[in-house]
């Protein structure tokens, strides 16, 4: 589930734990479907270990 927050906020939910990065993939293959780009285009930039991440979409 993704919720717009404001323009450059969005909250992101997975149901995928965060064990050997499955949730981080998650949120970037949501992310990729969402926005309509390629999920190479999305990176973490900041909090790969954290439920809050700074994200880059190219």
């Amino acid at each position: 589930l993704v919720e717009k927050i404001d323009e450059n906020n969005f909250k992101v939910w997975v149901k995928e734990s965060a064990k050997e990065g499955r949730a981080n993939a998650s949120v970037i293959k949501l992310l990729a479907d969402y926005f309509k780009v390629a999920k190479s285009d999305i990176q973490i930039i900041h909090g790969l270990k954290s439920k809050r991440k700074l994200i880059e979409i190219s």
